[in-house]
């Protein structure tokens, strides 16, 4: 390992790595934000825990008259403990970090960030899973990630068309305001998200019990002990769960039930894949482990459409164990359709899951996933979000938020000149770091130029800004 990535004692006293600050800096970062949104989105958390016959039994009851109903964010007492334990474990990690030498300290530090991960973002999540269950399914939880997306497999389940049925009668209808409750009338989100999680639910209702984060979190838990892989360096992989499992917007992302975790865990099982494919063909093997990369990216793509814009990167991955190809009609085609053969099990799937929704109403599939987001309509979308549509609104050029504006030719002259650059990129380093960064920036090129930016896809994002660069620099080393 290269001096410039381990620790280099100075007169014998060792001084903390990169990784213990990057914690850091996520862990302070992450308590501090959720305390905010809990405090900001559950005014009635801290009586709710007090009440709830189980959170309200965890400690014993001078524990909870001691701490009282009045406290510091997140306020109620079993968040509190939760917060008291995450801040335990850092110091504990920078503990070892010092005192304890490599490789025996990697192995320490590996066990102290899973259970950081219990107590910032699993535990949270369960403690507002509970929460729900007592006091309501339109309480404690996002809108669309959980309590649309179980209402949709209940259609689903029922023989209804998710895309054509509307969402008044559901507990969609007691979240949010009022005015901007478009999303009513819509299912913005492919049939993989509903699909797969069907299954969960019918076992969760013979059960009595049923959350949609519930696969969330198995998904993020498979996802995040796999993704090491996509690095090499013991920090290199460190840094890498923590900025997919504790990255701030991405984990409060997962805490409240939104659904970019759903889509960013079938991509990264996809690289995973693609990873063990580029390890095994030296070997002439790695068929099998191509066909799952595929697999996985079709379903990511049958997920949300934020999948899509990796395709192009991601096909370029498909063939970079070819050279660059010259640039001629003949040899740029014929490099298409390997891509196109190698890709066939994605677009396959990805057919699938989409045709039986496209020959039961096509009409319906395209106003819920597209027309709804273009605003188009008399209930689409808001403009909406912290991209460049704030300066259409603040200079007047609509009258409201509802109103139509041709955000198409903005993010045509942005992301398009972005896309065709960041190809050219790729095909001379046809490499994951630059697949993964390219396409985390165009992503954030076309939202910010498009109807809206919602903050949680800058947790996605982040998610692909981080493995583009600790990629590079693991290659590097």
């Amino acid at each position: 390992m290269p001096a410039s990535s381990r620790q280099a004692p100075v007169g014998g006293v060792r001084s903390p790595g990169w990784d213990a600050l990057l914690l850091a800096v996520l862990v302070f970062a992450l308590i501090q934000i959720t305390g905010l949104a809990e405090q900001a989105a559950l005014p009635n958390r801290v009586q709710d825990v007090f009440n709830h016959p189980i959170l309200g039994h965890l400690l014993s009851p001078a524990g909870m008259a001691a701490m009282g109903d009045v406290g510091p964010r997140p306020g109620d007492p079993v968040g509190l403990v939760l917060v008291a334990l995450t801040l335990g474990l850092l110091l504990l990690y920078f503990l070892v970090d010092l005192g304890v030498r490599e490789p025996e300290s990697i192995r320490w530090k590996g066990v102290i960030l899973a259970a950081i991960l219990v107590t910032a973002v699993l535990l949270p999540t369960v403690k507002l899973i509970l929460l729900r269950a007592e006091y309501g399914p339109s309480s404690y939880t996002h809108d669309g990630g959980v309590i649309q997306t179980e209402a949709t497999i209940q259609y689903l389940l029922a023989g209804k068309n998710p895309y054509v049925e509307d969402y008044v009668a559901t507990p969609m209808a007691d979240w949010g305001f009022s005015r901007f409750r478009t999303a009513l009338y819509h299912y913005p989100y492919l049939p993989w998200t509903f699909v797969f999680s069907a299954p969960f639910f019918a076992v969760g209702q013979t059960l009595g019990f049923y959350d949609q984060r519930l696969v969330y979190l198995l998904l993020l838990i498979v996802a995040l002990a796999l993704a090491p892989r996509l690095v090499s360096g013991a920090r290199h992989k460190l840094a890498l769960v923590m900025l997919l499992g504790l990255n701030p917007l991405m984990a409060l992302d997962v805490i409240f039930g939104q659904n970019d975790v759903f889509v960013l865990c079938w991509i990264l099982f996809s690289l995973v894949s693609w990873r063990r494919w580029v390890e095994q063909r030296e070997q002439g093997s790695g068929r099998t482990a191509l066909l799952l990369s595929a697999v996985f990216f079709g379903l990511a793509c049958a997920s949300k459409p934020t999948a899509w814009f990796f395709a192009p990167f991601y096909g370029l991955l498909l063939v970079n164990d070819l050279p660059m190809p010259e640039l001629r009609i003949g040899a740029l085609w014929r490099r298409l359709l390997t891509i196109l053969r190698r890709a066939a099990p994605a677009l396959a799937v990805f057919a699938l899951l989409l045709l039986p929704y496209l020959v039961w109403d096509a009409a319906a599939l395209y106003d819920d996933v597209w027309r709804w987001s273009a605003g188009q309509g008399e209930t689409g979308y808001q403009i909406w979000g912290w991209g460049g549509s704030n300066f259409v609104l603040a200079l007047g050029l609509v009258p409201d938020r509802f109103a139509p504006w041709p955000f198409w030719l903005t993010e045509l002259l942005v992301a398009l000149p972005l896309l065709l650059w960041f190809l050219w990129r790729q095909l001379r380093a046809n490499t994951l770091a630059n697949a993964a960064w390219h396409y985390g920036l165009l992503l954030l090129a076309f939202f910010y130029t498009s109807r809206f930016l919602n903050e949680n896809y800058l947790g996605f994002i982040l998610a692909f800004l981080a493995i583009g660069i600790l990629a590079a620099q693991s290659d590097a080393e």
